[in-house]
């Protein structure tokens, strides 16, 4: 397993290719890459994997580095596109070629699928046999001469190929097990173990972060590095992502694009705090953390071999103790342009008020896992005027008459405060419950309908600060007048 730091400075890398959005499996690669390479002063590498013509959009490739901007993840240097780079995984294809590393295939595709096939007929699986690529020096010459289209495969060495993961520990393939696989196809492009180590030995990389569905590559990989005569990396294959039915993390299970959890209302800093517990873990019972602190944590020995579970409860949950946890002043620049957004307000009237909207979102942020549901609790602080509830009209107003009454009462109370102040507001109203002989929760709870047309609120007294004293009081005539009108 790893020891406590890397003996030379780290050098890692997120290489995604751009054919979607960037899934939370990969954001959370990214991630332990990234903590990698802060916690022992390493460099974090981009590199878009984009030799999938067909596949690769702008788009995607926009939408990974909006995900990894998002999520604050910054790259040290600048971004390596691999499909630039095939020139040099043509080269050293062709360097295994001279050192006999490997070999030209001239078999027709046809051939190959015939073979398959019939080796699909008798169960069994199709593995290249390496005599049909036995050329005689003329055989060889002559097809040459000929221009006739040829793959390279590599030659894969008897015994068997083996490395210390930092995840799993000792994994071992027979290299019998392994066909002699294709590194350049006959068009001239690179197949992908060739392009990944192409590219990872010119950027030195030193540690490969992958998820566990590459452990099959791994060997062949390796191969290819000793037979570039290349230094081979360490690696550390994560477990994959599952829903909370164990089964593998896709669309059924709701939202897997980082960008769709953004626009639910989540802070990255919580975002991140739950990917990097999604297959790591500190050792204790610690689970929110700043990024800072992830970083100070983060130790590959505390990697899980197994499955990791994305419960979007607990996503939520995290983002609410994030919610509680971030400053205020940096919540209030979080939140103004969606209430901007909503039509609530502008940020420069936000701006104006700055310390009133600073005290809305203290009340309002108490119970919120999303900042989407900040501000839909936001309205009764906002606008004029409520719309009530059924529920709490049926609730807390039954009998009409009576209701009205304290109400009108209530109001009158109010309106003769000095100061507008929770304190007095308090002594006032529980004043009035004891001069009706009637309980406060009786004074308090037709109010709270009265202000914010809800049955739940933040305390009363608060909203009644925040709301104001005007606006207060209108509300409640307001609520007076709904009451004595004719059903």
């Amino acid at each position: 397993m790893t020891s406590a730091s890397p003996a030379s400075r780290p050098r890692v890398r997120f290489a995604p290719s751009p054919t979607g959005f960037l899934h939370v499996g990969g954001a959370r690669t990214a991630l332990f890459n990234w903590l990698y390479a802060k916690k022992y002063d390493g460099d974090f590498l981009l590199r878009i994997e984009d030799t999938d013509r067909q596949r690769s959009t702008e788009d995607s490739t926009r939408a990974i580095f909006d995900g990894l901007a998002w999520l604050g993840l910054t790259w040290d240097e600048e971004v390596v596109y691999q499909g630039a780079n095939v020139a040099q995984h043509y080269a050293d294809a062709h360097r295994l070629l001279e050192t006999g590393a490997a070999y030209r295939d001239f078999t027709p595709p046809s051939v190959i699928e015939t073979l398959r096939a019939e080796a699909e007929a008798k169960g069994e699986g199709f593995r290249f046999d390496r005599s049909l690529a036995a050329y005689s020096e003329s055989e060889l010459a002559a097809k040459l001469a000929a221009g006739e289209p040829y793959a390279i495969r590599f030659r894969v060495p008897e015994g068997h190929t083996e490395w210390i993961d930092l995840v799993h520990g000792r994994i071992a393939f027979p290299n019998k097990d392994i066909e002699d696989f294709v590194i350049l196809r006959s068009d001239g492009t690179p197949v992908y173990n060739l392009a990944v180590v192409s590219d990872d030995i010119a950027a030195r990389v030193t540690l490969v972060m992958r998820g566990d569905d590459h452990i099959s590559n791994t060997p062949k990989q390796i191969l290819l590095y000793r037979a570039l005569g290349a230094h081979v990396p360490e690696f550390a294959h994560v477990p994959m992502i599952h829903g909370t039915d164990g089964k593998k993390l896709s669309k059924r299970h709701g939202a897997t694009a980082v960008g769709d959890y953004q626009h639910q209302g989540m802070l990255p800093q919580a975002m991140l705090n739950f990917l990097a517990l999604l297959g790591w873990s500190t050792g204790d019972d610690t689970e929110v953390m700043t990024l800072d602190e992830l970083v100070a944590r983060f130790d590959t020995r505390g990697l899980h071999a197994k499955a990791a579970i994305f419960d979007t409860k607990k996503l939520e949950w995290m983002n609410g103790q994030h919610l509680a946890r971030l400053p205020i002043a940096e919540l209030a620049t979080l939140m103004a342009p969606l209430f901007e957004r909503a039509g609530l307000a502008t940020v420069a009237d936000l701006t104006a008020r700055h310390e009133w909207f600073c005290g809305v979102l203290e009340l309002l942020r108490i119970r919120a896992r999303l900042t989407d549901e900040i501000v839909a609790q936001a309205g009764p602080f906002f606008t004029d005027a409520v719309e009530y509830d059924a529920d709490a009209v049926a609730k807390q107003w039954r009998d009409a008459a009576a209701t009205a009454d304290v109400l009108e009462a209530t109001h009158d109370a109010l309106a003769a405060l000095a100061t507008w102040e929770p304190a007095a507001m308090e002594e006032a109203l529980r004043q009035l419950a004891e001069q009706r002989g009637i309980s406060g929760g009786k004074v308090f709870q037709p109010l709270r309908v009265a202000l914010t047309g809800l049955t739940v609120s933040p305390g009363i007294f608060d909203v009644l600060l925040y709301v104001g004293r005007e606006r207060s009081l209108a509300r409640i005539l307001a609520a007076v007048g709904y009451l004595r009108s004719p059903a």
